[in-house]
């Protein structure tokens, strides 16, 4: 995993297109999968306390204010102080009760039991220890709380694999570098997706940690995936 001075410069840098390039690079899906993960995180009538992990420009943590219910309190941590900054702009726009601060996932600030919800979109495969992330986040959570990640990931049929993989690593570092002039970065990002575990792995490691119920989507054909755990 990668070092997390490397991860916070990077994100540093490519803060200011980091946005445009999701958007462009899934075709808009990206959009549509946050909503889907929204829906299981904003799932009661009950005001919530959510701590989006990795929360970057807060395209996240504005769309989970504006579905949970009054009341609710979004906070968002990242590395990247370029993100946040990006993501305050965007917040003081809505006027939604959230509040960013930079902070490590694998070492969060916070008391046990302090979050009803806690969601992850398309971070934690940049985490440097993924089991001690896990480990903090369940540790956050308060009995029968909820984790939520959405991330990317690759195609287990083998033919679209490949097609996928020639566009990951061939097609979206050209498009990552014309938006911000760092092709570095836009190298990493697709080579992190293809290193991350699949399911297969991945829902052992979260019942490794303690969470007790574990569900899995996947979303266009597998290159994005989302992992529902209970604590």
């Amino acid at each position: 995993m990668p070092q997390k001075e490397t991860i916070r410069s990077l994100f540093d840098d490519i803060a200011p297109g980091y946005d445009r390039f999701n958007h462009v690079s899934s075709f808009q899906a990206d959009r549509k999968w946050r909503r889907k993960a929204v829906e299981s995180i904003a799932d009661t009538d009950k005001p919530i306390a959510v701590l989006d992990v990795a929360t970057g420009t807060a395209d996240f943590a504005i769309d989970i204010a504006r579905r949970a219910a009054t009341g609710s309190h979004v906070t968002g941590i990242d590395l990247s102080q370029g993100m946040l900054d990006i993501g305050r702009e965007k917040v003081a726009k809505t006027g939604l009760d959230i509040e960013l601060m930079q902070g490590d996932a694998e070492n969060l600030d916070f008391p046990d039991g302090s979050f009803d919800r806690v969601s992850v979109a398309f971070g934690v495969r940049n985490f440097e220890n993924l089991e001690k992330g896990l480990s903090e986040m369940i540790r956050v959570l308060k009995p029968g709380g909820k984790l939520v990640i959405l991330e990317l990931s690759y195609p287990e049929n083998p033919v679209i694999r490949w097609f996928y993989k020639l566009y990951a690593l061939r097609i979206l570092p050209l498009i990552g570098k014309s938006m911000t002039g760092n092709g570095q970065a836009f190298r990493y990002l697709p080579a992190s997706i293809m290193k991350f575990p699949l399911p297969e792995r991945f829902i052992p490691m979260l019942r490794n940690v303690g969470f007790t119920t574990v569900t899995h989507r996947q979303f266009m054909f597998g290159t994005c995936r989302m992992y529902t755990s209970t604590r």
